[in-house]
C-alpha cells in the first residue's frame, strides 16, 4: 500500500517539477521527487541505491540545478 502512495507522490512531483514556471519551485520538486524514489528503493529493499539516490540527486544535483539559477538570476539582473 505504501509503495502506491509514493509513487503516485514521486509522480505527481516530477510532473510538478516539470510544469512550474518558476525554477526555484521546480529545483524544490525535483529534491522532492528525489527523495521519494529513495524511500521507495528503501521500502523495496535496496537500501544502498536509497543511500546513492539521496546522496547523488536529492543533495548533489540538486545543488548544482539551485547554484545554476542562481548564477542565471544574477546575471538577468545585471
Amino acid at each position: 500500500m505504501w509503495d502506491v502512495a509514493i509513487i503516485f507522490l514521486a509522480i505527481l512531483t516530477a510532473i510538478f517539477a516539470v510544469e512550474a514556471k518558476d525554477l526555484v519551485k521546480s529545483v524544490i520538486a525535483f529534491s522532492a521527487m528525489s527523495v521519494f524514489v529513495a524511500t521507495l528503493y528503501y521500502v523495496m529493499g535496496a537500501f544502498y541505491a536509497s543511500i546513492f539516490q539521496l546522496l547523488i540527486y536529492a543533495g548533489a544535483v540538486t545543488v548544482l540545478f539551485a547554484v545554476t539559477v542562481h548564477m542565471i538570476r544574477r546575471r538577468r539582473t545585471a
